[in-house]
């Protein structure tokens, strides 16, 4: 009787400890020689799927099985508080031996995971169709599924003292730089925040700084791409709950590759990454170099184009940089107002909003038409960048060379331009150089920026960075 009424106590402290929750089964189990109380959240497990292995290991311990509590499902330490709370509320199943002080956790968890079906953003015409979904066990089987090797390293490390986020960091040790690995394991290990629950935030502790607006890390949804990067020297980074994974070191052409470029023959696949680039020059440039032309340098144009333009703009009532930012701001709140309505009326948005509005403005006076135009060739181009990141930092940048084209003219574009190469130089992604292969400058690899090369000119182990040679110093970098 007394037993019992300590078991009743003991169900009566762990149900304290997850202060009594609904979801939360607490009850006795007998066993051959004793009693022990089982605890586990049935949200997350199939109380069948419980019943059912316990009945097996109930059974072998019936037999007299050697160490009959390990098996592939289940395994026993020392019994602690934390312990019992982390397996609970991971999905394990606690069961609790109090005589010998033991506690046997069964690892049959049964989340709900959704299909692995192709990232929206990241569509591809030819090569594989899968996507990663919120299950990082999931994740980690479609990357070994590609790769059926044994130097494919999986490191698991828990971030966040309430929320306790697993993270997972993959790389190949045969080809991944050691010093990159040593810059990934000690910034996460030295993220010291209570919450961790979004792949964002350990986006921010990675890079090497944050004051930049072009991204230092690949953020991807496709296993392929990963996969690609990581057999280039690149380390993934893996957080639960989220679907996206984090690659680096990149380059700033990185952002500007796609599956589709490496599925497709060598000189369609040049061919688009030429356009590419040439569209990132097209989104930056473009408004500013129109706005400069009108207000400074309008002598370069053609007689006939030039008095197409006067024309267009005679009318206007204020200066082609209240006209461009007018007609940006316009296109930018269309864009939000897209993502963020259902599906079935965002598209019905962008066809009133870009059609019925647009030529309204157009007809009341408020902006020629050729600006229209030209923030419509700027939108269209940047959103040919594959990478979500990127495009937004491209949308981001053309502001400030309006302003500075409406100011100085030619002049004004020269000394921003001339900036933001001097910025991109001195930006990294975990220590490498963004501006590799051009700076530094490395004529091996400066073929790759711009063309695809054919699979059979590789001769030995492709790398996106040429990594220093020589013994690493733990914890450089960070």
């Amino acid at each position: 009787m007394e037993e019992v009424k300590s078991n009743d106590s003991l169900i009566l402290y762990i149900q304290n400890l997850f202060h009594d929750s609904a979801d939360l089964v607490v009850h006795e189990v007998s066993w051959k020689n004793e009693i022990s109380i089982v605890c586990f959240y049935n949200t997350m497990t199939d109380s069948a799927d419980v019943n059912r292995q316990i009945e097996i290991l109930r059974q072998r311990s019936i037999d007299d099985f050697p160490k009959w509590e390990g098996t592939a499902a289940s395994s026993v330490g020392a019994f602690s508080e934390s312990q019992l709370i982390e397996n609970v509320t991971h999905g394990f199943v606690a069961v609790f031996f109090p005589s010998t002080n033991l506690l046997m956790t069964i690892t049959i968890p049964t989340f709900e995971v959704r299909a692995t079906a192709e990232p929206d953003n990241e569509l591809v015409i030819r090569g594989s169709h899968e996507g990663f979904v919120e299950s990082i066990d999931k994740n980690i089987s479609l990357i070994r599924k590609h790769l059926s090797i044994p130097d494919l390293v999986v490191k698991d490390l828990r971030i966040g003292k309430e929320t306790n986020t697993k993270v997972t960091y993959v790389y190949i040790e045969s080809i991944a730089d050691k010093e990159v690995i040593d810059i990934v394991k000690t910034r996460l290990e030295n993220i010291d925040t209570p919450k961790v629950y979004s792949i964002g935030q350990i986006e921010d502790y990675l890079e090497d700084t944050v004051w930049s607006p072009f991204p230092q890390l690949l953020t991807t949804e496709r296993p392929d791409r990963v996969v690609a990067n990581i057999l280039e020297g690149k380390v993934a980074v893996f957080m639960d709950q989220s679907p996206s994974a984090l690659l680096g070191p990149v380059n700033f052409f990185s952002f500007y590759q796609t599956p589709d470029d490496f599925n497709g023959r060598v000189f369609v696949g040049s061919f688009f990454r030429i356009l590419r680039l040439f569209s990132f020059l097209i989104a930056i440039f473009l408004p500013s170099f129109y706005i400069a032309v009108v207000g400074f340098h309008s002598e370069i144009l053609p007689y006939e184009l030039g008095v197409k333009v006067k024309t267009a703009i005679q009318f206007i009532p204020y200066r082609p940089i209240i006209e461009a930012m007018i007609v940006e701001l316009f296109i930018e709140v269309i864009r939000e107002a897209t993502i963020r309505l259902p599906a079935p009326i965002g598209p019905t948005i962008g066809i009133v909003g870009g059609l019925v509005i647009g030529d309204a403005i157009v007809n009341a006076g408020l902006v020629s038409n050729l600006m229209v135009v030209i923030v419509a060739m700027t939108a269209i181009s940047s959103f040919v960048v594959p990478s979500v990141e990127m495009n937004t930092t491209i949308r981001l940048i053309r502001f400030p060379f309006m302003l500075a084209a409406t100011f100085f003219g030619f002049l004004g574009i020269a000394i921003g331009t001339l900036i933001l190469f001097i910025h991109m130089m001195n930006r990294s992604s975990l220590n490498q150089p963004y501006l590799s292969p051009i700076v530094p400058f490395d004529p091996s690899r400066f073929k790759e920026v711009f063309f695809r090369t054919p699979y059979y000119k590789n001769n030995q182990q492709q790398k996106t960075f040429t990594f220093r040679a020589g013994k690493r110093k733990d914890g450089e970098g960070t």
